[in-house]
Formats: C-alpha cells, structure tokens, sequence
C-alpha cells in the first residue's frame, strides 16, 4: 500500500475529503462521492489523533472506508488507543440543477464505536464553485445542540442508545445493529468556496463535543465552528489545513490512486512482430523440415516469452500448447502466438488452435483464423472484431505425441527479495520482515511439479513481539509471533503436485508436502468450470498437520481435517463473487464470503469476512475474521509486461476462528485467465 501511495499518479478530484477520509468538509460529512473505483488514502492529524483511512469507491453510489487510529492518552493520562473503524456511504439520490444530492452514511459501524455516528446529509452545488452542506447526525454526531430523536415517532426504541462496545474487548468488530440512528440527533453544516483549480476555502458546524478524548488527552472544545484551506496539486493530492473547534490545529493529506491508469503509461515492453507477407513466408517455408519450423517456432515464441510445450498439425490446422511466462492478460500471450504462428508455419496452415497451459495442463484453447490476423491487422476496430470471430472452448485434445521430447521435464527457479507486513498488533501497529527467497520448480512430466521456496529473513520486527496468544480455538494462526521468533531460515513450502483433466469441463489437483508456513499434509481438489461459463465450483479437502515453530522439517501433536466446497461467480461489471462454505484448520465450521472488483488491467481491491460456529467471545477481540485485499499488478506500476503482483491482505486483527489452509496453485486461480469472460475483458491486448 505504501509502494502505492509513494508512486501513483492521482486524479483531480472536486469534493474535499474530511480528517475521517471519508467526503466532507473537514471533520463532517458531505453527500458527494468520489469518481467510480478511485481508492483514497488519507492521513489526518489533529491534536493527540492521528487517522489513516484507506477508502475505496466500490460502485457509483456507495464507497467503503476503513480506519485506523491512534489516540493518546485516551481517557486515562497513561493510555494510547489504537482503533480499528470501518464506515460506509450511500448515495441515495444524485444532485440535480434544483435539488441536492443526499446520502445516508454510518461510521464506525464494525469497531469498537468510540467513533459510532450514523447520518443523513444534502449537498447543493452553486455557480459550479460554491457548496452547501447539511445533515442530521446520531451518536458521535450528536453532541452540541442534541434534541430528541425525531424518528422516536416510530417507537420508543429510537429513544435510547447503548455507549460504545458495552460488550467489552470481545464485542469489538461485530456490527451493532441495535444503536444505529438511536438516541439524541444533531444538525451539522458547511460551505465551500473553490477559489480556483488550486484553492477551496472550507467552514462548517460539527456538533461533536469530543467527550472521550478530552478527558485526558487535552484535546478542548470551545467553539463548534472549524475553518480550513485546502490546496490541490497537479497530480490531484490534496493538502488541507485547518482551525478545529476554537483550539486545535489539523492537518490533512489525501492521496486519489485510479486503478484504471497505471503509474507508467503501457506499452513500455517490446512491440509484437509485425506479419511477414505471405509470399516471402511461402518462399522461406518451402524447403524447411517439420523440425526446422518447429525449431524456429519455439525459438521465435521464447523470445516473446512463451513457452512451447506442445506442438501438432492435421490438414489445415495447427495445434500448440503454450505457457505463459511474460503477460498479465491471456489475450496478449495469444496474440503473440498467432502471429508468430503466421510468421513461423507455411501458407496451407489455415487456421491454428492455441491452447493456453499451465505446469503442461490445457486449460483453454482460442482458434484464431490466419485470413482473419492479416485483414485486420490495421482495423481500427480490430480488437472487438477479432474477438467476435474467435473460437473459445475447453481445450484441443492434446494427440499421442504432441508434447514435444524436450519440453519435460523442465527446471525454472526464483530469486530475490520478500517483504511480510503484519497490521494492528495493539503493541506495534506495522511489523514488517524483510529477507531473501528462493524458490525452485522442477516439472518432470506434464501436470507434474516439485516445488520448494526457501526463506532468510535478514530485517524484521516480526520477532520482537512478545504477545502470548489468549485464544481458547487450537492456536492454527495466532501464534505468528512464535514462529516468528523460532525461525530463522525457513522451509516456506516443499511439494510434489500434480494436476490434470479428469473430464471435460473438469480440473483435478492434488499436492503433498509442506503446504505453507503452518501446515503439512495433503491437499486435494476438484473444479467445475466450463470455458464459457461465469459459474464454477469446486471442492477440496485437506488433511493436514501443524509444523514446528521453526518452519523446517518437523511437526507439532495438532492435526486436523478441512475443506470446503467453493462457489465462483463474474457478476456484471468488475465484480467477482465467492463463497466458501465447509471445515477450517481450528475445526470450526462455517463459511467465508468475498467480494472483489477486478479492473481490465488486474487491479484488485476486495473485501471478506467469515462467520463460523465458534462464539464471538471464544473467538475473542475482532469477533470474526475479516478484512481488505490488494493485489497490483509489477506492470500497473513499471509499464512493462509482467505476471508478477503485490497482494497484501489487511486485517483488523489475526486469530484463529475462520483460519483456512493456505495452499499455492488453487485451481480457480490458475484457471480462471483463460476463460472466455478474463479474455473477453483483456481483448484489447490481443494486437499489443
């Protein structure tokens, strides 16, 4: 995340973000939105607070934030405060030329509460520059110049309101539906003024009275008017300065990432290899062998970065399987191969079949006609139109003796830097671990691998932590800190794997070994995915053993048996849906639920959480596993083509309820590029 606020290139944005970082004026909120799929990462500070906030436009009319916190002296003189929030806003009618826009939010509503508010909120837009903003908040909201609730006409039950996390340490996390829009209510309000495209000028009423932090921290409230500058730079970060409630000084910075425009324009790798006339190919081909257009063939693909593995030709038609080593979109490896193919095959090959592989196993195949690459090489619309005369189904079946002889087995190794992060720790809110990996592949047959990561941490305040885990659940993850500790240079995973097709439409796999950090056993799955098809399912079950606190070759007492049977979704759109429903590594039972938005370029952004038959007091402070996940493709950021991603997960906090196996090479993951839905999305790269 860091990498990606240092390095990205923001877009301009008209609505200030207030200290929550969230739309508003400067600490209340505003019934704007920001521009569909824009993630903001804000960092405010004010007296004894400081606030960062990562908030993500999800659709057009709701965006999601969450939040932390760092407080001190909160309440008590020898306390700091370190708060996890998550807010929502919903946009309930846009702006129009004679009426507002209003938007319904709730803050706060999956902490621990201490920044609860839930409102309603009219933003008027004037002459383009000039904005006027009112509402009517609850909780946190509802401090100065509070009345009774004014939907206790519709009972007694609005009346009243709970304080914050009265459920104490373990009700942190869970959603408290019982206080929102409950108890006393508050008017806030503002204006704008955007002096120009560089300046805004901010003032608004903020009813919060600051109860819980002026006890101790120092942080007084004498008068509930703020005032502030804000300055916007070129690349769209805004920078905003404020006088909050007649005493304190504010400082605010936010950050607008676009997923859809990467930080270095595309295009910086190399250009694909123009189509040779046909005469001159008729011409070169005539007097070559079978092995000779094989042997330029394979050269000529490696150096676009792809990997023949398989290779055969009936009548007119030429079959090949290929790997993909160099492009994040499946398209553009295809479009390199046909060409290459039109290059490399003689004339009366009329039509070829590319069969997309991994590890050896098809997963898809696309027939490109040879007639259609050479029309509409220069069509200005040539990327929806080749795309509609494109044949995608389930794989070519791969004829006895296509694998070509010295494509297995076949060695490949990884070497370079890691970085692990670890979130929240109440003791230190970012550890971090920086060391060395290598990881070593060795295919012996197709389907076929024996893999291995090694690790040496060389920098890490992973190992400093001296938590003790209070878990009542099998310790299957809250014991992060030990291992930390324990290990030095680390087996991460040591497998043998192998998948195949059992059918038409299915994909098998089944690995043995050291899993992953924690476990050792055996793995095994099924999937259901038909190549046209926005629906797949699968199933996988697992035996499996805790290792050792030193992450070599030893194992502790605890095993157990998980799984899950799997349900994949593409909605319409950029969104992707899962549901996992089965068995998790402390023996829970329950199911974990995600959602992400995946951009044409691979840009991730999501969201899960699980809820399992273990209580939330025994699963203790979080209530239940959830969090935030990124994943950004190395080529969003360099320009350059690359498979190559940063994922990090964000969770509130790691215990051991909802903990699930992780196991490389799922076969969702490694299949999914190559459906007719990821190509469809990806087209535009075929002719790049």
């Amino acid at each position: 995340m860091a990498l990606v606020c240092a390095a990205a290139t923001g877009m301009a944005q008209a609505q200030s973000v207030s200290t929550y970082g969230t739309p508003g004026l400067l600490e209340t909120p505003t019934a704007e939105m920001f521009e569909d799929g824009m993630l903001v990462f804000t960092a405010a500070g004010l007296r004894n607070t400081g606030r960062g906030t990562m908030t993500f436009q999800m659709l057009p009319w709701v965006n999601g934030s969450f939040r932390y916190a760092v407080i001190d002296r909160f309440n008590t003189p020898d306390k700091t405060l370190y708060d996890r929030s998550f807010d929502v806003h919903f946009r309930l009618r846009e702006e129009s030329k004679h009426s507002p826009a209003i938007v319904m939010g709730l803050r706060d509503f999956g902490g621990t509460g201490i920044y609860a508010a839930e409102y309603f909120v009219a933003t008027k837009t004037f002459q383009d520059r000039f904005k006027v903003t009112g509402g009517i908040g609850w909780g946190r909201m509802a401090g100065r110049g509070a009345f009774s609730n004014p939907l206790g006409i519709f009972g007694d039950r609005f009346d009243t309101r709970a304080a914050p996390n009265e459920g104490g340490i373990s009700a942190t996390g869970q959603v408290d539906f019982g206080n929102w829009f409950r108890g006393d209510a508050a008017l806030f309000g503002g204006v704008s003024w955007q002096y120009n495209d560089r300046l805004t000028f901010l003032a608004e009423y903020s009813p919060d009275l600051y109860t819980q932090e002026a006890v101790a921290n120092g942080l007084r409230v004498k008068s509930p008017i703020n005032v502030g500058l804000q300055y916007r730079f070129k690349n769209g970060t805004q920078l905003t300065t404020s006088y909050l409630y007649g005493t304190t000084l504010g400082l605010t910075l936010s950050y607008f990432v676009d997923p859809r425009k990467a930080v270095t324009p595309g295009g910086q790798g190399a250009a694909p290899p123009p189509l040779r006339p046909e005469a001159q190919i008729a011409a070169a081909t005539a007097d070559r062998s079978q092995g000779d257009i094989r042997d330029r063939l394979q050269n000529a693909l490696d150096q676009e970065g792809l990997r023949l593995v398989y290779l055969s030709g009936t009548g007119d038609t030429v079959q090949v399987g290929v790997e993909n080593n160099r492009y994040g979109q499946a398209a553009q490896a295809l479009g390199r191969t046909a060409r290459v193919l039109a290059n490399e095959e003689p004339p009366q090959a009329e039509q070829f079949d590319i069969a997309l592989m991994s590890n050896g196993v098809p997963l898809s195949a696309v027939r490109v006609n040879r007639d259609d690459l050479y029309e509409l090489e220069h069509d200005p619309d040539n990327a929806w139109r080749s795309f509609a005369r494109a044949e995608i189904s389930d794989t070519i079946p791969l004829l006895q003796g296509g694998i070509l002889t010295d494509a297995y087995p076949h060695f490949s190794y990884r070497f370079g830097p890691y970085l692990n992060l670890s979130f929240f720790d109440p003791d230190d809110p970012l550890r971090y671990e920086v060391g060395a990996a290598l990881g070593l592949d060795y295919t012996l047959l197709p389907g076929f691998t024996l893999s291995t990561e090694l690790r040496q941490p060389i920098l890490s305040t992973l190992d400093d932590s001296t938590r003790v885990s209070d878990s009542p659940l099998p310790h299957v993850r809250s014991d992060w800190a030990i291992y930390a500790r324990e290990s030095n240079l680390r087996v991460e995973h040591m497998t043998a794997e192998y998948m195949w097709r059992p059918g038409k439409d299915l994909y098998a796999r089944t690995t043995l070994g050291y899993l992953e950090t924690m476990f050792g056993g055996l793995s095994t799955e099924l999937l259901w995915y038909p190549t046209d098809s926005r629906l797949a399912l699968g199933v996988e079950a697992n035996y499996v053993a805790q290792r050792d606190y030193d992450v070599l070759f030893g194992f502790q007492d605890y095993n157990v048996a998980t799984g899950h049977v799997s349900a994949y979704y593409d909605l319409p759109g950029d969104y992707h849906a899962q549901v996992d429903v089965g068995r998790y590594l402390a023996g829970d039972y329950g199911a974990t639920f995600t959602l992400d938005r995946e951009f044409t370029n691979g840009f991730k952004v999501g969201a899960f959480f699980t809820l399992t038959d273990v209580s939330f007091d025994d699963f203790g402070e979080g209530s239940f596993d959830k969090g935030i996940r990124l994943e950004i493709p190395v080529s969003w950021l360099t320009g350059r083509p690359s498979r190559n991603k940063i994922a990090q997960t964000i969770r509130p906090i790691l215990r051991d309820g909802g903990a699930r196996l992780n196991v490389r090479n799922r076969l969702y993951g490694v299949t999914r590029e190559a459906r007719a839905q990821d190509l469809s999305r990806g087209w535009g790269r075929f002719w790049r």
